[in-house]
């Protein structure tokens, strides 16, 4: 999952397809800013190829990654000299200091293997956040709002490259499995590739549960996040 493939074609996939990386950023400052004013520091937990740090820099004068793909790691590193991308498992890191937010987005989480992975990556968040620290989580669909049998196609272009991405998803229990084949055409030819990602399909509840059990308090944000939503949490004092 996320090989140098991918790495290479994530950004303009993504932003092609609609994510406003820039607008997400907005948001998260925004609800750091309306929690905990004088916040300098964040940490992105599974920060990819570094896009929302990139826009996040402007805002907090300290930010570090985290991701455990390493050619994801290598697109974040040259676009951010100076910032600290750290490799890691975000169920069982330890970066030996606390931030004043932590923030995992795009469904980042939702890559773990069951719920009992994510409420362990929420805690391990939890315990990087200083006292009154702000936690931002966004989770993937719940059981009600998943579309069952989801079939997807985009034709993608920029930066000289043309991509061209289908994808099938297939719910397994509570998990979906998401296959999707890519063609890229650029100067060098034309290639293909496929990736498989499995998504945990939990409950709502269980998210604000692990945000509770990791000693914060558990806000969800409706209409966000291309519709997912998120999670936001405050360390107590």
């Amino acid at each position: 999952m996320f090989d140098r493939d991918l790495a290479e074609v994530y950004d303009l996939v993504y932003r092609e397809r609609g994510q406003d990386f820039h607008g997400e950023a907005e948001l998260v400052t925004r609800l750091v800013r309306d929690r905990s004013p004088r916040a300098g520091s964040l940490l992105d937990v599974g920060c990819g190829t570094g896009e929302h740090l990139r826009a996040l820099r402007a805002s907090f004068p300290h930010v570090e990654g985290l991701d455990r793909s390493e050619p994801m790691i290598a697109v974040a590193r040259a676009k951010l000299p100076g910032v600290d991308i750290h490799t890691g498992d975000m169920c069982d890191f330890d970066l030996g200091r606390t931030f004043d937010a932590v923030i995992s987005l795009s469904a980042a989480v939702a890559y773990l293997p069951s719920a009992r992975d994510m409420r362990a990556a929420v805690a391990r968040m939890a315990a990087h956040l200083a006292p009154g620290g702000v936690l931002l989580v966004e989770p993937w669909y719940f059981p009600e709002t998943y579309l069952e049998g989801h079939i997807a196609g985009d034709v993608l272009r920029g930066n000289g490259r043309t991509v061209s991405r289908v994808s099938r998803a297939e719910r397994h229990g509570e998990a979906v499995r998401v296959d999707s084949h890519y063609v890229v055409a650029d100067r060098r030819g034309i290639r293909h590739f496929t990736e498989t990602q499995v998504f945990g399909l939990w409950p709502r509840e269980q998210y604000g549960r692990a945000l509770l059990d990791a000693g914060c308090s558990a806000e969800y944000i409706e209409g966000v996040q291309s519709r997912r939503g998120l999670f936001v949490g405050r360390r107590q004092r």
